[in-house]
């Protein structure tokens, strides 16, 4: 049974602006730069996953399913030689009740002053709030490629996106399981 997550930052976990800000956060850095692993976990919600979507050298498409440990594990590595800058572009968000979903428009870099990305994608991000605190319930990405480029509709927040903070959620709403 996997460990229990650290507690999270109240100030990461209190809005769905503070909760995506701080997955950017987490896995940014330069290359050898140690990154706070545990802040990571206490993102997620016990049983989350996140999964990679690309496409295979056959062209078929890809999909890699993970827990937060397994990207840490897998990522660790690369981390320790590699600069990885991931920031948001652009954020499309919808909502129902404490179900949020944030399609998140990102783009890398191996350092901050880096002209160009190296690579641009979109994070779909599932979120839920129990009453307390901002969970990520799953979190998959696809990169752009030559045949994918990124819709101009995902370069540019959406007016009227749906920011819900935990005063927005009414005593009823809250679910006991």
């Amino acid at each position: 049974m996997p460990a229990a997550a650290p507690a999270a930052r109240p100030a990461d976990v209190a809005s769905v602006d503070a909760i995506v800000k701080a997955l950017y956060e987490v896995i940014s850095g330069p290359a050898g730069a140690p990154r706070d692993w545990d802040r990571m976990r206490s993102l997620f919600a016990p049983g989350a996953r996140m999964m990679a979507i690309g496409v295979r050298k056959d062209g078929s498409i890809g999909m890699r399913a993970m827990t937060p440990d397994d990207y840490i594990a897998a990522n660790s590595k690369v981390f320790a030689t590699t600069g990885f800058f991931e920031t948001e572009l652009a954020r499309t968000t919808d909502a129902f009740g404490q179900l949020v979903h944030v399609f998140s428009t990102y783009e890398a870099r191996h350092a901050p002053g880096d002209a160009k990305p190296f690579m641009r994608g979109i994070n779909s991000i599932q979120l839920v709030n129990d009453g307390n605190r901002w969970h990520v319930l799953s979190l998959a990405w696809r990169a752009e490629d030559p045949k994918l480029p990124l819709p101009d509709r995902y370069l540019q927040s959406r007016p009227g996106a749906v920011a819900i903070e935990l005063e927005a959620l009414p005593n009823n709403a809250r679910m006991t399981f």
